[in-house]
């Protein structure tokens, strides 16, 4: 059993209300990723982001400096997320790699500075990507003078079929309606400019927006809703100080020179036609440039260390015993995990897309150096497409809340405010619902599935996949999520404008799909799924807990915020709820993932949604035992990619299997990829759900709140040392040290939440 105590021991400090600091000993420097050696191609990339904009940047055996330039917006015509394309650039003399190299990217600046030599003398390399502007910066220095030379390549060179395979979201290579649209990848386009700088784009003069429409039989909706593809065009420009054109695709320097500045500025935006996106991109462009790379450095570096110091989780792996302030003997592989996971988040976090599941905007070629027409050499491509995976894409945003990255949520709630009109007439068009939305499991950005999980031929009104076709409790996760934000920071703008306009509608949706009720007045889900483990279910856990987790929580928003009638039914569906499916097996009652069901399983756990995402069970709550001991028998057990029983185990304070977990999940590194953090999973590398699944694992094993209760250390190991500072709802923070089997340190802001904070001790068993 956990034993809770409300009084806090003399060893805990509680801090008064002042200006938080970090660790005096900064660790961070310590996850800083350091290589001796150059790499042999995109596999040995290093990756950094501004939140939108981003690289992957290595350089090769002969001295190149070799990046690819992506954004999160950059779709094309087929809605696959592309690179904006690939930078090399040379040096004359050549870097010597062998001599002196030293690559790092240096997490507290959010800079790769590479060190190396030309002909026996220093040379350095700083390579960032602005914080505040869609700019990547290249500054190189030799205390020679050296020539510079910088050329784009690309492989988007000529219109070509879009083959089957090739995306996800295209269809199965069998179907004869899928094979009739001939949809084909479009190729990029080079600028005439007479200036010294290299500017191309790629935009989209078709689209694949009006075939979802009609082969999901939305024809009356055309010209309804503005095509999100056509004319969306991504492009950048390629410029340095002191250089000149080298034909259609390069510059280089009128002179060999100590010093050389790079710029690529980069557009993504629908545009009427090639010269609008011409001069806005000028335009952005000038603006980019105008406060010089010694300020834009200084700026980006301040952002960074702003992100590093509003939220950290160092973990030391011992066996307890190092004294308060010691040093470990080596860096930890669980912190590793945890840093560089964060960091990633932040460098593709806060763009004009969410992150991409599927290898964000940091996927390579899965085997470069083969055709860039083929999978394996097509760096555009990635697995399971362009669409969002609801289940997979949530995992990295709620980590957010904890480390206070709550601008990076924004991406994610504007994808489904954009997407709500196109929601709504979808529901009124298949079922007559007034005023509700829905919105599947795989997703194209716009708000309908992809046309392989509909089905080409497929009549409706639910897509044909049998995996995802009554697949809808995103939807409530989706606003379980938003009142966790709400309650974190509360903002009247953000409960007006994004919970309440999207949660309703949700809600909506589900009190008109399911009309049965049984003898007591209570709803029968059916016909149901269970995610995608039991296509065919009554009762299923998710929507049912689901519903219960959120409804009372939107029932409590001030009633400024909602309208009698939207309480009036959120009242009555409560009301109306069944209790949560609960049998005995073998003697002992558990937690089940439906009232009833039959075939599937699909390597989930739909029963412990009570646990995660939605908190009926878990530390402080009733029924504690119950829920362990659901988790101990549960059928699938992995740990990996999106599967989440770390989390679940972390939520049920199970603190030495939770440890274990994220240790063995951290330690899963990608040998075929030089960067710790290209995770491999189920998904394109690096798999984003396995790399953010440490950060919420980690976050529920040192904080989990309940109401206004704070549980400090609800599932942490006795054996693991811990330096955190974290963030809790109502605007508080709480920051701790945790050394040596006991609580050194624990400072909670503001001062008033004191009184709230239960330090948790775990016995033996956990």
């Amino acid at each position: 059993m956990l034993l809770a105590c409300a009084v806090l021991v003399a060893c805990v400090m509680i801090g008064q209300a002042e200006t938080p600091k970090e660790p005096q000993a900064d660790p961070l420097g310590s996850y800083n990723v350091v290589w001796d050696s150059p790499s042999r191609d995109a596999h040995g990339s290093m990756p950094l982001g501004n939140g939108d904009v981003g690289i992957n940047a290595w350089v090769d055996e002969k001295g190149d400096l070799v990046f690819y330039v992506s954004k999160t917006d950059a779709w094309d015509e087929n809605a696959r997320l592309c690179k904006i394309g690939r930078v090399r650039v040379k040096f004359d003399p050549p870097l010597a790699p062998k001599e002196g190299f030293r690559q790092e990217l240096k997490l507290r600046d959010g800079v790769i500075q590479i060190d190396s030599k030309v002909q026996n003398q220093a040379a350095k390399i700083l390579l960032w990507v602005d914080a505040d502007q869609p700019m990547v910066r290249v500054e190189a220095e030799a205390a020679v003078p050296v020539s510079c030379r910088a050329e784009v390549e690309l492989w988007r060179l000529r219109e070509r079929p879009l083959e089957p395979q090739e995306d996800y979201g295209y269809g199965d290579g069998k179907s004869p309606q899928a094979q009739s649209y001939k949809l084909t990848v479009l190729p990029d386009a080079v600028a005439a400019s007479a200036a010294p700088q290299v500017v191309w784009h790629h935009r989209n003069t078709r689209s694949l927006y009006p075939v979802c429409l009609e082969v999901q039989k939305l024809e009356a909706l055309k010209g309804k809703f503005t095509d999100p593809l056509l004319n969306l065009t991504f492009g950048a420009s390629l410029r340095g100080v002191d250089m000149v054109k080298d034909g259609e695709k390069a510059l280089k320097s009128s002179k060999p020179a100590k010093r050389h500045q790079l710029s690529v500025c980069v557009l993504s935006e629908r545009a009427g036609t090639p010269d609008v996106w011409l001069k806005d991109l000028e335009r952005v462009e000038k603006t980019a440039l105008r406060a010089g790379f010694d300020k834009a450095r200084l700026t980006s570096s301040a952002w960074w260390q702003a992100f590093w110091k509003r939220s950290w989780v160092f973990v030391e792996e011992n066996d307890g015993t190092a004294k308060s302030g010691a040093k470990p003997e080596a860096p930890s592989v669980v912190t590793q995990g945890y840093v560089l996971q964060r960091f990633m988040n932040a460098c593709s976090g806060r763009g004009g897309s969410p992150i991409k599941f599927n290898g964000s905007i940091f996927c390579v070629e899965k085997n470069p150096g083969a055709s860039p027409v083929t999978e394996e050499g097509d760096p555009d491509w990635r697995n399971w497409g362009g669409s969002y995976w609801f289940q997979n894409t949530r995992l990295s945003y709620w980590p957010m809340l904890a480390s206070g990255d709550f601008e990076m949520t924004e991406p994610w709630f504007r994808m489904y405010r954009e997407a709500l009109p196109l929601s709504k007439a979808r529901m009124q068009a298949y079922y007559k619902f007034e005023g509700a939305a829905s919105f599947q499991e795989t997703m194209n950005f716009w708000g309908m599935p992809n046309n392989r999980d509909w089905g080409w031929g497929n009549a409706g009104p639910e897509p044909g996949n049998v995996c995802i076709h009554r697949y809808w409790s995103g939807g409530m996760e989706l606003t379980a999520f938003m009142l966790d934000r709400y309650d974190f920071k509360p903002d009247e703008e953000f409960v007006r404008n994004t919970l309440v306009p999207l949660a309703d509608p949700i809600i909506a949706f589900f009190d008109q799909y399911w009309q049965k009720r049984d003898a007591n007045g209570k709803i029968i889900f059916d016909p149901a799924q269970s995610l995608e483990a039991l296509p065919w279910t009554v009762n299923p856990m998710p929507e049912i807990a689901g519903l219960h987790f959120i409804l009372p929580r939107l029932l409590a928003l001030s009633k400024t915020f909602t309208t009698e009638a939207q309480r009036a039914r959120w009242t009555r569906m409560l009301q109306e709820l069944p209790l949560l499916p609960v049998a005995e097996v073998n003697g002992v009652k558990l937690l089940r993932p439906s009232g009833s069901f039959k075939g599937g399983n699909y390597s989930e756990n739909p029963e412990l949604y009570a646990v995660f995402p939605y908190r009926v069970f878990g530390v402080g709550k009733p029924d504690l035992d119950m829920a362990r001991t659901t988790y101990e028998a549960r059928t699938n057990r992995h740990n990996f990619g999106w599967c989440q029983d770390s989390i679940q185990a972390a939520c049920l304070g199970l603190g030495e299997e939770a440890a274990r977990q994220v240790t063995d999940r951290a330690k899963r590194i990608n040998g075929a990829y030089r960067f710790p953090a290209m995770w491999t999973g189920f998904d394109s590398i690096p798999d984003q759900d396995h790399g953010v699944n440490i950060l919420t694992t980690l976050q529920f094993m040192l904080l989990q709140s309940e109401g206004k209760k704070l549980y400090v250390l609800p599932a942490w190991p006795k054996i693991w040392n811990v330096s955190f500072r974290l963030h809790a709802p109502y605007n508080t923070t709480v920051e701790g040290v945790f050394r040596a089997g006991k609580l050194e340190k624990l400072t909670v802001i503001p001062e008033s939440r004191r009184k709230d904070v239960v330090i948790v001790a775990q016995d033996s068993k956990n």
